[in-house]
């Protein structure tokens, strides 16, 4: 089961990447957990400094933009 982390401060952005990643897994069929994550401390734990940022698995795939739908699908496998 993947994990999927969408770090943000809870912004209509960080919402919109939580949301397009869920329609993308979805559309995947993928089994996994998706958290929300507004802890600014547990940016730093990933270096982030731009929100929203996707991470999958531990790795951060994209940071301070929201992607696609099929952009989306591309990170997540």
């Amino acid at each position: 089961m993947k994990k999927i982390l969408i770090l943000g401060p809870g912004c209509k952005r960080c919402q919109l990447l939580a949301e397009t990643a869920r329609i993308a897994a979805d559309q995947l069929q993928l089994s996994c957990e998706i958290e929300k994550v507004t802890d600014i401390n547990r940016f730093a734990e990933f270096g982030i400094m731009f929100t929203p940022a996707l991470v999958v698995d531990g790795v951060v795939k994209i940071a301070g933009k929201v992607p696609g739908i099929e952009e989306v699908k591309k990170l997540l496998v």
